[in-house]
């Protein structure tokens, strides 16, 4: 699949990057990769895209919206020099099924278990980002037996403190970009709620200009998240179906706070990195982990590839 790739034309980006035409498919995305492949497998009633290599213990690496697996792509060379690497797209985005439900995180936890359990494994170290954070929690809250160690990236997991988050941000509290020390006006929580408009707003491309201002407001530089990675979000995420299934990891949110009353306390071993995410993953997690490491990253939201030797360095000591 071929897509053009440049910066959507808007006031915060004087500098638009210049289009280009790239294929942007999963086995060509994979194969920039070395020795990783691209492929399938039947889960729970849907299929499951992820991306494979590398070879030893299995670590699973879940993204985030409004991405797909390829967020992982700057360190998944790397970590493959110990580990069998497997990236996969959540129910729902990229090349994985969007079917109409099943977007709690515990149903979406149970996928990734089943994943691993299909790729021989009796355990694996999971790592998550954003939605796939949670992901990655609630996975390890419900089949703690399936992970060894847990790395959760910006995103702590839903629980009754996000029905105290702001609906109006404060006064001179939003700005062109979260910057030090500020919490982010998460005023897209809200807006993925409303079922429908988003995919008539955003669907046929006009996805990229939401995408282009979050990946300015949210990062320190927008320049990490380039030319082709921006064209293989909009490609992913330009369909209503798309964009409809994005939305219900949202829309799932209160049934998530719901079953997160259900969870114990976590007992392996948590290594939490933070970007602008940092407070709420210590306050949350603290909590909530018997292990717990807690990292800051001086970059944005977007670690794995605004900062992804950090990340990675912090994720080959952990995993060892």
């Amino acid at each position: 699949m071929a897509m053009t790739a440049g910066f959507a034309t808007s006031a915060l980006h004087a500098q638009p990057v210049p289009a280009v035409t790239v294929d942007v498919s999963d086995a060509a995305l994979a194969a920039r990769l070395g020795d990783f492949s691209s492929t399938t497998a039947q889960i729970n009633g849907i299929r499951l895209h992820y991306v494979i290599g590398g070879k030893g213990p299995l670590l699973v690496l879940l993204p985030g919206w409004p991405e797909t697996w390829w967020e992982w792509h700057k360190i998944m060379p790397e970590l493959a020099r110990t580990h069998r690497v497997v990236a996969v797209d959540l129910r729902g985005m990229g090349g994985s099924d969007k079917p109409e439900s099943g977007y709690d995180k515990k149903t979406m936890a149970a996928d990734i278990g089943a994943l691993i359990r299909s790729l021989g494994a009796d355990k694996a170290d999971v790592a998550g980002h954003d939605i796939g954070s949670m992901v990655a929690f609630s996975l390890a809250a419900t089949r703690p037996d399936l992970v060894r160690k847990l790395v959760l990236v910006d995103v702590a997991p839903p629980d009754n403190s996000l029905k105290s988050w702001p609906m109006l941000p404060g006064v001179g509290t939003f700005g062109d970009k979260v910057g030090d020390g500020s919490t982010a006006y998460v005023w897209w929580f809200a807006f993925h709620q409303v079922k429908g408009l988003p995919e008539q707003l955003l669907a046929d491309g006009r996805i990229r200009y939401a995408q282009d201002w979050f990946f300015h407001y949210l990062t320190r530089d927008e320049a990490s998240i380039d030319a082709l990675d921006r064209a293989v979000y909009q490609s992913a995420y330009t369909s209503k179906d798309a964009i409809r299934a994005g939305d219900a990891w949202y829309q799932a949110f209160p049934q998530d706070i719901v079953d997160d009353e259900s969870y114990s306390k976590l007992a392996m071993p948590v290594l939490a990195v933070g970007g602008p995410g940092y407070g709420w993953l210590k306050s949350v997690l603290s909590a909530r982990t018997s292990d717990l490491r807690v990292v800051k990253s001086d970059v944005g939201h977007f670690i794995p590839e605004e900062d992804p030797q950090f990340l990675a360095s912090q994720m080959r000591s952990f995993l060892k």
